[in-house]
């Protein structure tokens, strides 16, 4: 099954057969103090470095987020697709569950977004997907629902079911809705990253839909967070993950994405891991030493 995505002057698609798609998670204010206060007064220095340091990173996505407690989010968030997407030309993910924001953000994007997300919540379904359908936006789902967050992936593929029906209910076709199963940190668990492997294959193998998720979960509070990261997207893949919101800037992550492309066959005659290689290798070479000085006799 594929996902179609576009922006004004790209189009996207997400599935098995297709390379393992990155969406930028750099525009967050969650633990980044200055790019919240500058949400907050409507300036988007930050937030435009950002998605060009993303997009030049090979991102063929980025998420947008400025959920900052307390702030119009609505406002911001439209003038910040408006004012983003005049910079990078990928597809947006526009991450809110506020449905005065989306809303809002939606008509201003000039494409089909993907909405991050909806839960399994009837009350959240029931709000937000309405205003998805209206607006031919794709979206995320989550498997959780009034009852929490449960670490058995029998339970999150119901959530998940639940989800597609919902959103057939409101008119989303399943190609449009993207499964997130969940990454809970191991820090706090050792066994939650093989859960969440779990669930990404049940979800692919019994509904067939694409599968997203925050990688980056994963690591939280634990040391070497990136190594952490790229790892559970290779475990992901290799079991149906066909997206995943990280950090594009992170080199451990982008190597993770080429060479799982390429070992999985997703990437013919190796032309991008080649191109990948060396790419870095003139980023890192040291600059040629210095002639020496001239002598005189």
């Amino acid at each position: 099954m594929k996902t179609v995505l576009s922006s004004a002057k790209k189009t996207l698609v997400i599935g098995p057969d297709e390379p393992f798609v990155v969406i930028g998670e750099r525009i967050n204010p969650t633990n980044r103090k200055k790019l919240a206060e500058e949400l907050r007064q409507g300036i988007f220095t930050r937030a435009k470095a950002d998605a060009v340091a993303q997009v030049e990173a090979g991102a063929p996505m980025i998420d947008v987020n400025c959920g900052v407690p307390g702030a119009d989010e609505p406002i911001i968030l439209r003038d910040a697709v408006a004012t983003l997407q005049e910079l990078v030309d990928v597809p947006f993910s526009i991450d809110s569950s506020r449905a005065d924001a989306l809303e809002a953000a939606l008509p201003a994007y000039k494409g089909k977004a993907l909405v991050n997300s909806v839960t399994g919540e009837d009350k959240t379904l029931d709000r937000l997907l309405p205003i998805i359908k209206r607006h031919g936006a794709a979206v995320i789902g989550i498997t959780h629902d009034e009852s929490g967050i449960k670490n058995d992936p029998k339970l999150r593929l119901a959530v998940a079911r639940k989800i597609l029906d919902r959103a057939n209910d409101h008119g989303v076709r399943a190609e449009d809705v993207i499964i997130d199963p969940i990454v809970m940190p191991v820090g706090a668990d050792t066994k939650l990253g093989r859960v969440c492997v779990d669930s990404v294959e049940l979800v692919h193998d019994e509904l067939g839909v694409n599968v997203s998720i925050g990688a980056g979960n994963v690591g939280f509070g634990m040391p070497d967070r990136p190594a952490l990261t790229a790892s559970l997207i290779l475990l992901g893949a290799a079991r149906g993950l066909t997206a995943a919101i990280a950090n594009p800037l992170e080199p451990e992550i982008s190597r993770a994405v080429g060479a799982g492309d390429l070992l999985l066959g997703k990437d013919p005659f190796g032309k991008r891991w080649m191109a990948y290689c060396r790419r870095r290798a003139a980023e890192t070479a040291p600059p040629p030493a210095a002639a020496p000085p001239a002598t005189t006799r």
